[in-house]
């Protein structure tokens, strides 16, 4: 009976392809937010940052990511909660003017 040397519980060789996998997952998402800041996520740029980490992950990987997944992912590390537009800003966003220009464009009548 052969006993078989295993390496050192560091080595990467003795974790799971699952466990190795999702570090690397979590390692490529911390590089994304270094392109993507996670401030920005709680303002108006919330869905461009949210895609631009889906399509860092995708070249990453060469899979599709889903928003949803990307959310996952980030709440691991952070307190998504924390990043919800507040009401004054969700107000502000949703507020819808009429444009005009300023006076000084529109002609003048002859008098």
């Amino acid at each position: 009976m052969e006993i078989e040397e295993e390496g050192p519980p560091s080595s990467a060789s003795s974790l799971p392809k699952g466990k190795s996998s999702q570090i690397e997952l979590e390692i490529r998402v911390l590089q994304a937010l270094e392109v993507y800041p996670l401030s920005k996520l709680k303002g108006i740029h919330r869905n461009f940052v949210i895609y631009g980490i889906m399509e860092f992950l995708q070249r990453s990987f060469g899979r599709h990511f889903s928003a949803d997944e990307v959310l996952q992912l980030l709440d691991r590390f952070f307190n998504l909660e924390m990043l919800k537009p507040d009401d004054e800003e969700t107000e502000f966003l949703n507020q819808v003017e009429d444009f005009s220009l300023p006076q000084k464009f529109h002609v003048k009548e002859e008098e």
